[in-house]
């Protein structure tokens, strides 16, 4: 069920928006909702440059191991 948010923005904000919303043929609560989407998912998650610099950190890669070997014998704390 959708749900309602109260954005203030101000008049210079305002008619960026409903400029971008209009050249997009979209209404602005949709426009704001995809862009904040949009920003979450690029931001959220490693890229394909990020993940091949994880994959080729050896040393990275060997404390993830023992993190999970120790997290699956209940070792150590956990936060």
């Amino acid at each position: 069920m959708p749900k309602t948010v109260t954005l203030e923005l101000n008049d210079q904000v305002y008619r960026k928006f409903i400029g971008l919303a209009e050249h997009n043929n979209r209404p602005i609560s949709n426009f704001i909702e995809t862009v904040i989407l949009r920003y979450v998912e690029e931001h959220e998650y490693a890229d394909e440059l990020e993940m091949a610099e994880i994959r080729d950190d050896d040393e990275l890669n060997l404390s993830i191991k023992r993190g999970i070997r120790d997290a699956k014998a209940k070792r150590g704390n956990f936060v």
